[in-house]
């Protein structure tokens, strides 16, 4: 007897490796994944400006850095005595203004090198729920705990979110023609604006992904949402608050993800680096004994090799820590 509701997931022709840079951004299922690769030591530029949930602020901040805007100082506000921009999520904060601007300014330039040269970009849609702030009726990325009346709460519309990103893509295939985008509506349900309407929510979403791969021949879609409402239907695979993803359910989509989007020549590579972390979180029973300094020594030696063509450093600073709390 089958327990769930399974379906087959089209593999993409394009496959992610190691070889060229990964742009993540979007939701906290964005950065999930963006872990996930991460780890795995692929190169990625995960979530610059902090989780975004609507598609216009997604759509906003990769135009702007790819076109060089001014910083829209209309947007920076000023609360407990740190400066923060409407467009972008509290991650992205500084003590002045002068600074935000830099830091902002800093990213906008990472991000624009790394949509230049990117196979892949991961855009993750949130919530279809706007704000729009002040008399220009700005869309906000964020409303950064300020009065609920300095905003105005409505629905995006599928066209909306069709004419920002044709906006985004025209400029994108300008500056990089080989990139292909892969889109997904997160799995994470927004209950606070309410079970329907979050479920209107999530339907806007979808159809506006939709629309973008009929429209793009380089963008796809991946259905997190779908394996996380069919596949995995049932509270079991939900952490505590009955809202996000646990950490199984995490994984189960990972692989089906790694599966349909990752090269397959990396996944030898990937099983080691897997294998790495579980020897970093490894805890001895006796850190003096003979059989562990081996154990530590061998792994020393394994990340020096791989640390040739990848970033360990990480890595070797934890297995130094572990090597000098021996015996304390």
């Amino acid at each position: 007897m089958l327990w769930t509701t399974s379906f087959d997931i089209p593999e993409g022709e394009s496959k992610i490796n190691h070889h060229k840079p990964i742009f993540s951004i979007g939701s906290c299922f964005s950065t999930m994944i963006g872990e996930k690769l991460a780890e795995r030591k692929f190169p990625i530029l995960n979530n610059p400006f902090g989780t975004l949930f609507n598609p216009i602020s997604i759509a906003q901040v990769m135009e702007d850095a790819a076109l060089e805007m001014p910083i829209n100082t209309d947007m920076i506000l000023v609360r407990d005595g740190l400066y923060l921009h409407f467009g972008m999520h509290s991650d992205v904060v500084a003590y002045s203004q002068d600074s935000l601007e830099r830091l902002i300014h800093k990213k906008q330039q990472h991000t624009k090198q790394v949509l230049e040269n990117a196979s892949h970009i991961l855009i993750t849609f949130g919530t279809a729920w706007i704000y729009e702030y002040g008399n220009d009726g700005q869309i906000v990325a964020n409303c950064h705990k300020q009065p609920a009346d300095l905003f105005e709460k409505r629905l995006l519309h599928p066209d909306e979110i069709q004419k920002s990103f044709s906006g985004f893509f025209n400029i994108l295939r300008q500056i990089n023609p080989d990139v292909q985008v892969l889109l997904t509506v997160s799995p994470v349900r927004h209950i606070k604006d309410g079970i329907p309407e979050d479920r209107l929510s999530k339907s806007i979403l979808r159809l506006a992904a939709h629309d973008l791969t009929e429209t793009y021949d380089f963008v796809q879609y991946f259905p997190a949402y779908e394996i996380m409402m069919d596949d995995l239907r049932d509270y079991r695979f939900y952490k505590e608050d009955m809202i996000h993803p646990n950490a199984q359910a995490e994984e189960y989509i990972w692989e089906r993800f790694k599966t349909a989007w990752v090269d397959p020549k990396t996944f030898p590579l990937i099983l080691e680096f897997e294998g790495i972390k579980r020897d970093l979180a490894h805890r001895p029973f006796n850190p003096d004994s003979p059989a562990h300094i081996k154990f530590l020594d061998n792994l020393q030696k394994k990340l020096e090799r791989y640390s040739r063509d990848f970033d360990f450093s990480k890595e070797m600073d934890l297995l130094r820590k572990q090597v000098h709390s021996r015996g304390k």
